[in-house]
C-alpha cells in the first residue's frame, strides 16, 4: 500500500501529505483551489527546510519528499489507482458526506477511505458509501509532522482487516496509533473541548483574566500552553464546531458552547488564523510567525 491520496490542502492536509511523502509513500494532494495547493507545497518545503536546519533530515530526504507529492484539483483524477484516501477537508458534516459519496464512486473497489475528522461519526460518513467496511477514522494531531498520536476510529461496520491495515500504516509513519470507539468527539476532543470551553466560561464569568487562566493551567497543571492560547491555535471556529457536534450527539448541556465563544466566532475573532482571538497576534513578530504557520 504505497499510493495515497490526501483530500484538502489546508493545515492538516499538507501535514498529512508531508508525513506520508517523507516516509516514501506516493502522495496525490487534492484540493479544488490551485492557490491552496501552491501554498501547501510552500509550507511543506519550509517545514522540510526547518528539519534540515535542526539536522533531523538531509537535503536528499527533502528532495525525495517533494518528489513524492503530486497535486490535483479534481478528486476523480487525484484518487485514481490509490490504495488509501485520507480526507482532511473542513470539519463540516455535509461537506464530508458529499466528498465521501464522490470518493466511493471514483475510487477502486478495494481502496480504503479514511477521514481525519476530529468529532464527526465515522458510521454516519460510512453510510453514504457502498464500502462501510473500508471506511475508518484516522485523526492526526496538529502539527502533524511533530505530534505522535493518531486516533484510529472504527465505524459500526469497519472491518478488522481495515483497522489492522491503518494501524500498521500509522506505525510506518512513526506514529502511535490508538484505537477508540465511534462516539462524538472520540477521546481527544471529548476530553479536550469541555476543558477549553470551561476555561472560556471562567473568563466569561469574570473568574480571572486571559493570562491568569492560562498561567494557572501552565504552572499549576504543567500544560505546555494555556487552554485559551490553545483554543486560539486550534481555531475558535473549529472549537465551536466540535462542541456543537458533542452537544448534538449527547444532548448534554455540559457540552453547550459558551456564549462568549459563539460571539467571538460570529465577530470573526478566530484566533491565530485571523490574527486575533483571546490574544492579539497582529503586532508581535513572533506571533506573526506563529500565525503564518497555523494559517
Amino acid at each position: 500500500m504505497k499510493n495515497i491520496a490526501v483530500i484538502g490542502a489546508g493545515t492538516m492536509g499538507n501535514g498529512i501529505a508531508h508525513v506520508f511523502a517523507q516516509n516514501n509513500f506516493k502522495v496525490n494532494l487534492v484540493d479544488i483551489s490551485e492557490a491552496s495547493l501552491e501554498k501547501s507545497i510552500a509550507t511543506i518545503t519550509k517545514n522540510l527546510d526547518r528539519l534540515i536546519t535542526k539536522d533531523k533530515i538531509t537535503k536528499d530526504v527533502k528532495i525525495n519528499t517533494l518528489a513524492n507529492i503530486t497535486t490535483y484539483t479534481s478528486i476523480p483524477n487525484g484518487v485514481k489507482n490509490t490504495d488509501l484516501v485520507v480526507e482532511a477537508a473542513t470539519e463540516k458534516t455535509d461537506l464530508k458526506l458529499k466528498i465521501f459519496k464522490e470518493l466511493d464512486e471514483a475510487c477502486q473497489e478495494n481502496t480504503i477511505l479514511a477521514t481525519n475528522t476530529s468529532s464527526i461519526s465515522i458510521t454516519k460518513i460510512a453510510a453514504v458509501t457502498n464500502r462501510p467496511d473500508k471506511v475508518i477514522g484516522m485523526h492526526f494531531m496538529n502539527p502533524v509532522p511533530i505530534m505522535k498520536l493518531v486516533e484510529i476510529i472504527r465505524g459500526y461496520n469497519t472491518s478488522d482487516n481495515t483497522t489492522k491495515t491503518i494501524m500498521d500504516i500509522s506505525l510506518q509513519l512513526g506514529k502511535t496509533p490508538t484505537e477508540v470507539n465511534d462516539y462524538p468527539g472520540f477521546v481527544a476532543n471529548r476530553i479536550l473541548m469541555p476543558m477549553l470551553n470551561e476555561a472560556i466560561e471562567a473568563l466569561y464569568n469574570g473568574v480571572a483574566g486571559v493570562s491568569e487562566i492560562d498561567t494557572v493551567m501552565k504552572l499549576g497543571m504543567a500544560h505546555p500552553m494555556g487552554p485559551l492560547q490553545l483554543a486560539d491555535f486550534i481555531g475558535l471556529d473549529v472549537c465551536l464546531s466540535i462542541l456543537n457536534v458533542l452537544y448534538d450527539g449527547f444532548k448534554n448541556p455540559k457540552y453547550a458552547p459558551c456564549p462568549l465563544l459563539v460571539n467571538m466566532v460570529m465577530a470573526g475573532k478566530l484566533g491565530v488564523k485571523s490574527r486575533e482571538g483571546f490574544y492579539d497576534y497582529s503586532e508581535s513578530k513572533k506571533a506573526e510567525k506563529i500565525a503564518k504557520q497555523f494559517a
